[in-house]
């Protein structure tokens, strides 16, 4: 553990910054095995404390823990010199799980090779300045300085955002002089302008509501959001969502899974027929078959009969008189309890390996337990055994 510390601190984390390290157990494992492969590559160069916090920053957002390695090898060997390059490169291996990564593909993405000299940077602030001076002197520092640093670093993507900061504000203050009484003063806000803007903007949506219900084409709720709100990632991209975990065969299934399904998107409503739906269900029954719908796919009414003492006939007739009172038809409806067998044949098969045990004991005595594990495993949070109710 002091071993750890010191070896954290060594890349100039605080001693508190590296305590706090080492109770994550995944960061900490990620954190040792690039400041070990640092100093494999390095020798007695060392870590300096901008690549040891490209280091830190690279192992606390890295998903893939068999990236370490390379990742580590493009920082201390300044392949990554920037935060910028560094959320590319976290993209790219993100987006590119299997092996070999192709390298001229990588650098390219992540601007490898690329740097930027003051010179650029003051020639580019200067062709933006130059662009917005009519405005700028007018506005003078109410002008929206942003404009100019967004410009600037659309020219020069992997320019340090703060040098090109800084070379905003010489260049403005170049032109426009000291601030002035009248440049403290706040921007009076256009109410009157910003209430007539948002009348024409009702308006316009009011006509377009009243086209559509004119013509019989009043769009569902899936159909207005479809683009905005709906950031899905696409069918056969699963691996690229926060904390999925990609394993060997990971590609080849979802290839498979491709196979079967043709892209199409695929959705389910999986109510418990345990009672009559209330008004919360409308949300998820328009959710599930409305973005299906409005993406041309299929969404299955698969009922969780799970718990057959609280479950009757009438429910399940009443969810699906529901379903399709409010307009959808299911693809196909399904059960749980269709796949008891092969879930049954299934943890039979993880006992007999040794990775699930049979836990008998009774409800009253696993009231407060968070997490079960084996009885051989002391640490709970470290246990790999999965436990079968029995």
């Amino acid at each position: 553990m002091a071993d750890t510390l010191a070896l954290f601190t060594s890349i100039g984390l605080s001693e508190q910054k590296a305590k706090e390290t080492l109770k994550n157990e995944a960061l900490s494992s990620a954190l040792k095995e690039s400041i070990i492969q640092a100093h494999l590559v390095r020798g007695a160069s060392g870590v300096d404390k901008a690549m040891g916090t490209l280091l830190y920053s690279m192992a606390s957002r890295l998903k893939d823990p068999k990236r370490v390695g390379f990742l580590s090898d493009c920082i201390v060997q300044s392949k990554i010199c920037t935060e910028l390059q560094l959320a590319a490169a976290l993209e790219f291996v993100k987006s590119h799980p299997q092996d070999p990564i192709n390298q001229k593909e990588f650098e390219d993405t992540c601007g490898v090779g690329v740097f930027i000299t003051p010179e650029q940077i003051e020639e580019a602030v200067e062709s933006v300045t130059k662009k917005h001076k009519e405005k700028l002197l007018v506005e003078r520092f109410h002008f929206n300085m942003g404009l100019l640093m967004g410009e600037a670093r659309s020219a020069l993507k992997w320019a340090d955002g703060k040098v090109i900061k800084n070379e905003v504000d010489l260049q403005v203050l170049h032109l426009l002089g000291p601030k002035t009484e009248a440049d403290l003063e706040k921007k009076a806000k256009p109410q009157k302008a910003k209430v007539a803007e948002n009348d024409v903007k009702a308006k316009k949506e009011e006509g377009a509501v009243n086209a559509e219900v004119k013509t019989g084409e009043v769009k569902s709720l899936m159909e207005q959001l479809r683009g905005e709100s709906l950031k899905f990632h696409k069918t056969g991209e699963n691996y690229k969502t926060e904390g999925y975990v990609v394993t060997p065969k990971t590609m080849d299934l979802l290839k498979t899974h491709l196979e079967i399904t043709g892209g199409q998107i695929r959705t389910r409503f999986p109510p418990e027929p345990n009672g009559i739906l209330h008004i919360g269900h409308a949300k998820a029954i328009n959710f599930n078959f409305g973005y299906a719908k409005a993406n041309n796919g299929i969404c299955f009414l698969r009922y969780d009969d799970t718990n057959p003492e609280k479950e009757e006939e009438k429910y399940f007739t009443a969810i699906r008189d529901m379903v399709e009172w409010l307009g959808y038809e299911p693809h196909a409806v399904t059960h749980a309890s269709d796949n008891f067998q092969e879930l049954y044949d299934l943890a039979v098969d993880l006992i007999r390996r040794g990775h699930a045990y049979i836990c008998h004991q009774k409800g009253e005595e696993l009231k407060g337990i968070t997490l079960l594990h084996h009885p051989g495993e002391t640490d709970p949070q470290r246990s790999r055994w999965c436990c079968l109710r029995g």
